[in-house]
This record gives C-alpha cells, sequence and structure tokens, in this order.
C-alpha cells in the first residue's frame, strides 16, 4: 500500500514507471504526462485504506528549510533549531499536463541524500507540489527541499 521511497536503489526509474505504468493504462502521451504530488494528513502506514487506483503512496520523506502544517496542508516556516522535520505520506499521481492546474504551491525539489547529490553528481528524485500561502521567492532563499536520506 505505502512505498518506502528511501529503499530503492535509483528511485527516479520507480517515477519513471509509474508514468509509464498509467500512459498505457490511459493511452496517454508519454512525453505530454507528469507527475502531481499531494501531501496527505496520514503520518502511518496503517492510516492508508488501501491502494490508489493510479500512483503510489510514498514514506520516509524529510523537508529541510521550512516545515509542513499537516493539518493546514501548507508550508510554515521551522520552528527554531529544528532542521529536518518528517512529512507525512505524499501521494504521487501521474497526470495528463493539459489537465494539471496548479495555483498556490511551490514546486519542491526531492533529493536523495542531504548532500543533494550522490557519488555521481545526481541526486534530484522529481519534484514535489506543496501548498504554500507565501510567494515562492521566500521558500526558495529558505533553501527548502525534501530529502529521503538523512544524516543522523
Amino acid at each position: 500500500r505505502v512505498m518506502c521511497a528511501s529503499g530503492l536503489h535509483i528511485p527516479e526509474t520507480f517515477t519513471a514507471a509509474l508514468v509509464q505504468t498509467t500512459c498505457r493504462k490511459y493511452t496517454w502521451a508519454l512525453d505530454k504526462s507528469t507527475l502531481y504530488t499531494s501531501l496527505t494528513k496520514m503520518m502511518s502506514e496503517d492510516e492508508v485504506a488501501e491502494r490508489p487506483d493510479d500512483g503510489c503512496y510514498v514514506q520516509g520523506l524529510y523537508m529541510e528549510g521550512a516545515a509542513f502544517d499537516v493539518q493546514r496542508g501548507i508550508l510554515q516556516r521551522q520552528a527554531p533549531k529544528a532542521l529536518v522535520q518528517e512529512l507525512p505520506i505524499m501521494q504521487i499521481i501521474p497526470i495528463e499536463l493539459s489537465k494539471l492546474k496548479l495555483q498556490g504551491t511551490l514546486r519542491v525539489p526531492i533529493y536523495v541524500t542531504q548532500d543533494r547529490r550522490n557519488a555521481m553528481g545526481v541526486g534530484l528524485m522529481m519534484e514535489a507540489d506543496v501548498r504554500t500561502v507565501d510567494h515562492a521567492s521566500h521558500w526558495i532563499l529558505e533553501g527548502v527541499a525534501i530529502v529521503l536520506n538523512i544524516d543522523t
């Protein structure tokens, strides 16, 4: 029901497979499809009743540079000395580009590690859509990012 993305060796291939599978199912053009994400209010795998029809649920994500208000579903400023916050379960949904209309969201990069790269110099997995009431430039200057693996 819920995938732990940090356990994948190359998580980008998993998200690519999600898009390809959905495109085949609905006969969409692959180059005109993308991923939409939504952070849920569910913090535990036990709260997930069933697998979504399209896409998947992902857990084990952490946010740097900001905090996420689970009740309101928006970005907020971090608490002092809180460098990393565990995020609720994220739903990843493949969708046609023409049907995606985003307002009041920020495209937050998801990196594999806190170094924001791996040994090969690559680390960006994808971008997540996170709701915000502040201007995007504020969060960009804060260096907001989501990571799969944290240094503890």
